[in-house]
């Protein structure tokens, strides 16, 4: 088998093309195509209307001894789609369009009817005026005359309209004009207004924050100031510097002792024996709290004397407490001497 889709092909040299027999067929023969309907057209049988456009399975062929300049005219046959009728129409090159010759009838076509007829006076008009110089002069005063009639016509015309109407166009004319100045002249008043409702605002605005300034600066040194008493009052080191209350005798009643200074106060030490570095730390001074009147040592001797009974069955806990967190401290305070040293 010889493959497909090959282009060169094998001739042997005792080839002779004229012993090919040829294929004889009619000439009127007939092929099916598919086409669309060129025009609007009614069936004579049933009356249907077939529309521009509507897609056939046609039978084409060409017509015998009938030609236009050489070229064959070709007929077509289709068939109703109600009735099944045959419909015959054929090509017409001097139009450049179809006819129909059986089985319907074209819809009219007054615009192609207009054209048609204007194209056909063009054309006697142009051999005319080709042949005769003269002609061209008639034609032009002709026309000439016809555009004077006609604008006469149309002044009378607006004459008529204007008697029976009663409009004044120029007053409707300066009416439109008064109206739109009044239109411009409300938007450049509008604008003014708006810039100087802006203007205003703005100076408002000015005047509120300059007026403000002082104000909030004064609200925040006092909240800066009672924000600081507030830490400086709540540190967590208060504990340690806080005073203890002094322990009086009954004898000696207006003698008050001095506040016993901690292991944890003695700990500052200097640094390393240098004046200038040891002048950075300073010891914290001991508060003792002085009795203002001998009436408060006695009242104190008195709610002494009654808590005594009270606190003498917690009292061993405490000072156990108390002694185990000094002990801490006091070696605490030891190293960092060290440290220092």
């Amino acid at each position: 088998m010889s493959e497909r889709k090959v282009l060169n092909k094998y001739y042997p040299p005792d080839f002779d093309p004229s012993k090919i027999p040829k294929l004889k067929l009619p000439k009127d023969r007939q092929y099916v195509v598919r086409l669309m309907a060129p025009f609007n057209m009614r069936c004579k049988t049933c009356g249907e209307y077939i529309y521009k456009g509507k897609k056939f399975n046609a039978r084409k062929e060409t017509i015998i001894n009938e030609l236009y300049m050489g070229l064959p005219i070709f007929r077509f046959y289709i068939k109703c789609t109600r009735c099944l009728a045959e419909i015959t129409f054929k090509t017409d090159p001097v139009n450049t369009d179809y006819a129909m010759e059986h089985g319907a009838t074209r819809n009219f076509q007054a615009e192609k009817l207009i054209e048609e007829e204007v194209k056909r006076i063009q054309d006697e008009r142009e051999e005319e005026e080709l042949n005769n110089p003269m002609k061209v002069l008639e034609n032009r005063t002709k026309d000439s005359k016809m555009e004077m009639e006609v604008i006469e016509n149309l002044q009378e015309l607006q004459e008529l309209n204007q008697r029976q109407a009663q409009v004044d166009f120029e007053g409707m004319i300066g009416l439109y004009r008064d109206i739109e100045k009044r239109k411009v002249e409300q938007e450049k008043e509008e604008d003014e207004l708006e810039t100087r409702d802006m203007l205003q605002r703005a100076l408002i605005k000015r005047l509120r924050d300059s007026d403000s300034d002082p104000d909030s600066e004064k609200e925040e040194a006092e909240s800066s100031s009672s924000q600081s008493n507030k830490s400086s009052a709540n540190k967590p080191t208060d504990i340690l510097t806080a005073s203890k209350p002094t322990e009086t005798q009954g004898a000696s009643a207006g003698v008050v002792k001095k506040a016993k200074i901690e292991s944890w106060e003695q700990s500052v030490g200097t640094l390393g024996g240098v004046k200038s570095l040891g002048s950075l730390v300073v010891q914290r001074k001991p508060t003792v709290n002085k009795p203002s009147t001998a009436a408060s040592s006695l009242k104190t001797d008195s709610l002494a004397s009654k808590t005594t009974e009270s606190t003498n069955a917690s009292k061993p806990m405490i000072t156990q407490k108390v002694s185990s967190s000094l002990s801490l401290l006091g070696a605490y305070s030891d190293s960092d001497s060290n440290d220092s040293d």
